[in-house]
């Protein structure tokens, strides 16, 4: 196995999982971006990371990106002497935008992309699985990699997706604090009413019409009861401005595990909390992407 010549940079955007009522199957990435370079050295490993969670990362081989880069190494048949990483990152992390999805995806594809004929060695429906494999479900990751609104499911131990292509309005609301994805799934319940199983199928299906081409029935589409209302106590900040904005009639959920809040939405910065951070995003259609120089 060869590798490629010089410096390889890949950008991988964020993500929403869940949104609303499809949890742990829908994703949608957003143009908020993660930028990771690495290249071939001698002997050792040199990782280095500026922007969001610099002062909270390992810079050794327990850093996501390099563990990532390294399992992805091993699937195409050996690794480098040495790796030299750099990464700037723009997601926060323990926000509920995906994160750890972005770090595994992103490491895999940079070392694929370092590698001569690495397409081929690791086509896209293997690295998805890696991908999902290290991550342990597949909402995020699929966002991530693939782009645009996806519908992901494990099938067996085989992880499967759908990708739609959907042109919404995006804002996010990311506040001060961060809440463990831990702690997050920590407090749901092991069952939940039958009818509120059954309303989130209903509205689940119904978000897939109003994503691609129905976009009036996103109030409706994205109302939940089985997850978002029993982590309210681990973001009461986070569920009170969801509530206000549903209440103004504005689409809106907690991202992923939370604490970030979504709305399908632009124009209403203005109700963001003192001291949260407002982005106004669009789609990203594109996933991670290697970028050429």
């Amino acid at each position: 196995m060869s590798f490629v010549d010089g410096p390889v940079t890949v950008r991988v955007p964020a993500s929403s999982a869940n949104l609303g009522p499809g949890f742990d199957a829908l994703g949608l990435a957003v143009a908020l971006h993660d930028e990771i370079t690495a290249e071939v050295i001698d002997d050792g490993l040199e990782v280095r990371v500026s922007g969001e969670g610099k002062d909270g990362v390992p810079l050794d081989e327990t850093h996501l990106v390099v563990e990532a880069m390294h399992a992805a190494f091993d699937l195409m048949g050996g690794r480098p002497p040495g790796l030299r990483l750099t990464c700037v990152n723009v997601i926060p992390h323990g926000r509920g935008l995906g994160s750890s999805a972005a770090a595994i995806v992103g490491g895999i594809v940079l070392a694929r992309a370092m590698v001569e004929g690495g397409d081929e060695l690791l086509d896209d429906a293997a690295a998805y699985q890696l991908a999902v494999d290290l991550e342990g479900h597949p909402d995020n990751v699929a966002a991530a990699f693939f782009g645009g609104f996806t519908i992901a499911w494990i099938d067996g131990a085989a992880a499967e997706v759908e990708r739609l292509t959907t042109d919404v309005d995006v804002t996010v609301f990311i506040p001060p604090s961060a809440v463990s994805t831990a702690k997050a799934r920590g407090l749901l319940p092991e069952t939940v009413p039958h009818r509120d199983a059954a309303l989130n199928a209903g509205r689940s299906a119904l978000l897939v019409a109003a994503l691609t081409g129905r976009p009036h029935r996103l109030i409706a589409a994205t109302e939940d009861r089985i997850h978002q209302s029993y982590r309210a106590e681990a973001m009461p900040d986070s569920y009170k401005l969801l509530r206000q904005l549903r209440v103004d009639g504005v689409p809106t959920i907690i991202s992923g595990a939370g604490p970030t809040v979504l709305a399908f939405a632009r124009g209403v910065a203005e109700a963001a909390p003192q001291g949260w951070t407002v982005h106004e995003l669009a789609v990203d259609a594109d996933g991670a992407t290697v970028v050429r120089p």
